[in-house]
C-alpha cells in the first residue's frame, strides 16, 4: 500500500495577489511526482482582512471569492473558480484535498450590537471580574455583499458566547455573554480555554449549530473536498467535533480522512481529547514538534534515543499527523518556534521514512520562505523520493544511543528495490551495526544524501555498518534504488 504523504500547500506570507489558486493547479502534477497524495489547502473563505487574509479571521464562509466584500472580490488566494477547479486539478492527478475549517471564531461584524457581560480574568476565564456589564460588541453579520445568496441566515449576538473587544468604551478584554457559559468540555489552560479570539461561536445555541451543519453540508456538495483539517480544536466543545465528523461522513458516504490542530506539547492531552472524539479524527503530533526543537536547540546533549517518547506517533500511530513546521511556528507568527535548518533534513528523515503516523511536509520547507530569506530544506525532496519508492517492510529502531541513532525497512516485494538504512545523529559522525534483511545479503547499500562515496557491503546475516557525518543523516539504498534516484531526482 502506497504511503499517505501530506503537504501543507501554504504559508504566511503567501503574495496577495489572489493567484494562488491557479498555482495549485499548476503544482498539481509536479506534487504528486514528488510523492505527495495529500493536500491541506488553507481556508478558502473570505476573512475580515479581505484581500490580505491568511483565512482564520473568518467573516463569510459562503464567500469563496465570489462575492464584492471587505473591499474585494477575489480572497487573498484567488477567486471561487479558481477554487474549484484547483480542487479539482489536484484530485485529477490521484491527491486527496483536505479543506481548511475554522468554527472558532468569526471577525469583522457588519453592524453593532449592546450587550449585557460579564468581563472575566484573562489568566483565569472562570473567575468573574465584573457582572452586568453593558458594551458594543461587533455581533452582527449581515453580508450584504452576498444579499441571501446560498443563505439568508444572518449571525447576531444570540450566536456567539463572547468577544475580547468593547467598542463603547474602547477597550479589551474577556467578556462573557449574559446567558451564556463557556463551554466545559474544552482545554483547562487560563481554567477555561473556549474563547480564543474575535466573536467565540456558542454551538450550544441551536440556531449556531445549525446554521453550521448547513454551511458544512452545503461546502461539501460544492467543493467535493476530500477530507479537512480542524482549526483550534482545544476552544471548541470536544463532543462537537465527534458528532459533526460522523454527520459529515454520513452525508457525503466518503471517509473524509479529518486531522486537527489541538496546540498542546502535553501528550496527555491530545490523548484525552481522541478518547473524547473515540479517534474518529486524528491530530498533528505537537510534542513531537517540540521535541525536534530541543534537539535542535542543545547544542549536541539532547538524548536523541528518547525523541519518541511522550510523542502522539509513538502512542498512538494510528491518530498522528506528524510534522516539523507550519504557517503558526513559522518566524514571526504567534506560535513561533522554527526548526533550526541545519536539523530540518533529520527531522524530515525521521518523519517520511518511518512507518508509524501520516508525515505533512510544509510548503515553507519545500519551496522557501521569501519573506524571511529562507530557503528549501536542503534534500527534502530526496527525502520524499526515498519514502515514496524505497521506505517499505518490516522496521528494526536502534535508538540505543544518546546522539546516533537510527533504523531500518527491510523492503516490500510490491516495491522493487525497497529497503534502506537510516542512520542520524545530533553531535559528532559515528556508525551503527543494522539489520537490513538476510535477503540483501552479499549486496551493497549506497549513501542517497551522498555524504559518503564508498558502499556498505551487507553481511551474510544481513547487517552492515552504517555511517553519518557530524550533525546529519545517511539514507543507505540499494545499488539499483540509489542509480534510479539520481537519473530521476538530480
Amino acid at each position: 500500500m502506497e504511503n499517505k504523504t501530506m503537504i501543507q500547500f501554504f504559508e504566511w506570507y503567501l503574495p496577495d495577489n489572489g493567484l494562488y489558486w491557479e498555482r495549485c493547479s499548476a503544482q498539481a502534477r509536479s506534487l504528486k511526482e514528488a510523492g505527495i497524495n495529500m493536500v491541506w489547502l488553507p481556508p478558502a473563505y473570505k476573512g475580515a482582512g479581505g484581500r490580505s487574509s491568511v483565512g482564520y479571521d473568518v467573516y463569510d464562509v459562503y464567500d469563496l471569492g465570489e462575492f464584492d466584500q471587505k473591499e474585494t472580490v477575489p480572497t487573498k488566494y484567488g477567486t471561487k473558480d479558481a477554487y474549484l477547479k484547483a480542487v479539482h486539478d489536484l484530485q485529477e492527478q490521484g491527491i486527496q484535498v483536505l479543506a481548511d475549517i475554522v468554527l472558532n471564531q468569526m471577525m469583522g461584524a457588519d453592524e453593532l450590537e449592546e450587550v449585557v457581560v460579564q468581563e472575566v480574568a484573562p489568566e483565569n476565564r472562570e473567575e468573574e471580574i465584573r457582572d452586568d456589564v453593558v458594551i458594543q460588541a461587533w455581533t452582527k453579520f449581515n453580508f450584504p455583499g452576498r444579499n441571501g445568496k446560498y443563505s439568508d441566515y444572518r449571525w447576531t449576538a444570540n450566536n456567539f458566547s463572547g468577544t475580547d473587544w468593547d467598542e463603547k468604551g474602547k477597550r479589551g478584554g474577556i467578556f462573557k455573554f449574559q446567558g451564556k457559559e463557556w463551554h466545559v468540555d474544552t482545554d483547562q489552560e487560563n481554567a477555561n480555554y473556549d474563547y480564543l479570539m474575535g466573536v467565540d461561536l456558542d454551538m450550544d445555541c441551536p440556531e449556531t449549530a445549525a446554521a453550521v451543519e448547513n454551511w458544512s453540508k452545503w461546502y461539501l456538495d460544492t467543493v467535493h473536498m476530500d477530507g479537512y483539517r480542524l482549526d483550534a480544536v482545544k476552544h471548541i466543545d470536544f463532543n462537537f467535533y465527534r458528532e459533526w465528523i460522523q454527520k459529515m461522513r454520513d452525508y457525503s458516504g466518503k471517509e473524509l480522512f479529518t486531522v486537527g490542530e489541538y496546540w498542546s506539547a502535553e501528550l496527555p492531552r491530545l490523548l484525552h481529547y481522541l478518547d473524547t472524539v473515540e479517534n474518529r479524527i486524528s491530530l498533528f503530533d505537537v510534542p513531537l514538534h517540540f521535541a525536534f526543537l530541543t534537539a535542535a536547540t542543545s547544542n549536541g546533549q539532547f538524548d536523541l534515543g528518547s525523541l519518541f517518547n511522550n510523542t502522539l506517533v509513538k502512542e498512538r500511530p494510528q491518530c498522528a499527523v506528524t510534522f516539523v513546521d507550519n504557517h503558526d511556528t513559522q518566524p514571526g507568527q504567534a506560535l513561533a518556534s522554527f526548526i533550526p535548518q541545519w536539523f530540518k533534513p533529520i527531522a524530515y528523515a525521521f518523519i517520511l521514512l518511518r512507518k508509524d503516523g501520516i508525515p505533512c511536509v510544509f510548503y515553507g520547507d519545500f519551496y522557501g520562505i521569501p519573506h524571511d530569506g529562507i530557503p528549501p530544506v536542503t534534500g527534502l525532496k530526496k527525502l520524499l523520493r526515498l519514502r515514496r519508492d524505497y521506505a517499505y517492510g518490516e522496521q528494526n529502531d536502534y535508538f540505543d544511543d544518546a546522539s546516533v541513532v537510527g533504523f531500518t525497512r527491510e523492503g516490500s516485494e510490491e516495491y522493487p528495490d525497497s529497503g534502506m538504512a537510516v542512520l542520524m545523529t545530533d553531535a559528532s559522525e559515528g556508525s551503527k551495526k543494522m539489520k537490513v534483511g538476510q535477503h540483501f545479503a552479499g549486496g551493497q547499500f549506497f549513501d542517497a544524501m551522498q555524504h559518503f562515496s564508498n558502499p556498505v557491503v551487507i553481511d551474510e546475516n544481513g547487517e552492515g555498518d552504517f555511517l553519518v557525518s557530524g550533525g546529519s543523516v545517511s539514507v543507505w539504498v540499494t545499488e539499483a534504488a540509489y542509480q534510479k534516484l539520481y537519473i530521476e531526482v538530480e
